[in-house]
């Protein structure tokens, strides 16, 4: 195993599923503001679940995004 390249590939998968999270976080919020399902100081609580197949990985992040 080449270390260099498992960490860089692993920065790369991060970086994408950080860049698309966000986007598609800000894209809910919006429509659910625009829909008036948010009033816009929400704290709603959020799970990432990451998950390898082929290791029988599977493991959930909880936290909270605050819109004010």
């Amino acid at each position: 195993m080449n270390n260099d390249t498992f960490n860089m590939s692993i920065r790369q998968f991060l970086k994408m599923v950080g860049i698309n999270s966000q986007r598609e976080i800000e894209q809910a919020v919006a429509q659910a503001c625009a829909k008036r399902e948010l009033h816009g100081n929400e704290k709603l609580p959020v799970k990432m679940t990451l998950a390898i197949g082929a290791l029988n990985l599977n493991v959930s992040f909880d936290g909270v995004v605050e819109l004010d």
